[in-house]
């Protein structure tokens, strides 16, 4: 199992994100696009996350991160699309007039990636059957 570590911490914390422009409207092709994906590798940088996989298509984004769990999925997609779009007006300013200074719709799609599920499930209910017979 791969795991990351903090602290006090081991870690595999692996989500499917999904995010569009605004009105899903396909603006992210040539140059906005090669800096939609050069935005984002740096953010995720700067904050400790993992691309593991993504694509950017005209209408809308999907990454496969490795997210810490010092922040929360919430956190890090506020932040992504916040700084992203400022980047984006500024290196793209006909962009921020056609928007209406933004550039991301409302909301993204979200779900874990669980490798093991049924070995967690089955490692639990053992954990549970050894806690009911030690009382």
């Amino acid at each position: 199992m791969d795991n990351n570590s903090l602290a006090h911490t081991k870690w595999n914390c692996i989500c499917h994100i999904v995010f569009i422009p605004k009105y899903r409207r396909k603006v992210m092709y040539g140059k906005v696009k090669k800096d939609v994906q050069e935005i984002l590798k740096k953010l995720c940088e700067y904050k400790g996350i993992e691309i593991l996989d993504g694509t950017v298509c005209a209408d809308h984004v999907h990454l496969c991160v490795k997210i810490p769990p010092k922040f929360s999925v919430s956190a890090c997609m506020g932040y992504l699309k916040w700084k992203s779009a400022l980047m984006i007006f500024d290196r793209h300013p006909e962009e921020k007039a056609y928007r209406d200074k933004h550039f991301w719709a409302k909301g993204y799609y979200v779900d874990t990636m669980g490798r093991n599920e049924e070995q967690v499930r089955r490692y639990i209910k053992d954990q549970e059957e050894t806690d009911k017979s030690e009382k």
